[in-house]
């Protein structure tokens, strides 16, 4: 099992695509971050839980505003890690380099369970480029708007933490999905449109829908922001969250059933 965690390992490390997908994840969270925030920071007031001008419609408080704007990493950003682990196994089947790795190792579930485990420390990086192209240009809006940055807040602190950990947990749920979809092209588009489209609409659809609002918080991406603490969808009041551990039990099962699909599936058959 060693050797099949280096191999995987390097497989992640020595490819050029892991590294590109990172500064673009930076970048797109930045500009998330700075454009998204100033939209919520310069007018707090218009931010509301409820339904804006009805009876529980409240403003935000401004800790909780910060948080929305903190934790947009794993609300929005999530998709990239996700892209990552995906590569991971699409990629090998699509360039048929899937081959000589279960020459080496022909026990197919220490394949996938090592590439499971392999994804970890690089979702790890993901978490922590993407906390910080958050945190820095969304501390910047919220001082230039006047309002406060709670940058030394405990609860942000562990939001900031708890995103990490949520980022690296999806780049296993994307090696899950890659094993159970081994199509590249295929993969990277559904990826995209469930995480970018899909589940967006799903979120606000059951959260307008009376009897379906608990529905919404076992998506997966309700799950990972569970994880961290906060999320936009939760401050507005328009879905709840599951508790932290709750979220993480969820994320899991979510990348292990479909690594499970995918071993019974695509790693089933003949490889030549």
């Amino acid at each position: 099992m060693r050797a099949a965690l280096l191999s995987e390992y390097r497989k992640f490390v020595t490819t050029r695509m892991w590294w590109v997908l990172l500064l673009v994840m930076a970048l797109y969270m930045a500009f998330i971050a700075a454009s998204f925030g100033f939209a919520i920071a310069a007018d707090p007031d218009a931010l509301t839980t409820g339904i804006p001008g009805g009876d529980g419609a409240v403003a935000i408080p401004p800790l909780q505003l910060a948080l929305a704007i903190y934790t947009l990493a794993p609300t929005f950003g999530y998709v990239f890690p996700v892209i990552v682990g995906s590569l991971s196994v699409a990629g090998e089947f699509r360039h048929m380099t899937i081959t000589p790795t279960l020459l080496a190792e022909p026990r197919r579930s220490v394949v996938v369970g090592a590439k499971l485990l392999a994804s970890l420390p690089l979702g790890v990086l993901f978490g922590v480029v993407g906390v910080l192209a958050t945190f820095l240009p969304g501390a910047g809006v919220l001082a230039a708007t006047g309002n406060s940055t709670f940058l030394t807040d405990p609860e942000v602190l562990r939001a900031a933490a708890w995103s990490i950990v949520a980022l690296a947990i999806w780049t296993l749920v994307g090696v899950g999905f890659g094993t159970a979809l081994k199509n590249q092209v295929v993969a990277i588009v559904v990826v995209l449109a469930f995480t970018q489209l899909v589940e967006p609409l799903l979120r606000i659809a059951f959260g307008m829908i009376k009897g379906l609002e608990g529905v919404a918080k076992w998506l997966p991406g309700a799950a990972g922001e569970a994880i961290a603490g906060s999320s936009f969808y939760a401050a507005t009041g328009l879905n709840d969250l599951l508790t932290r551990w709750q979220g993480i039990v969820v994320l899991v099962a979510y990348g292990l059933v479909l690594a499970a699909i995918g071993r019974f599936t695509t790693f089933r058959g003949d490889i030549t």
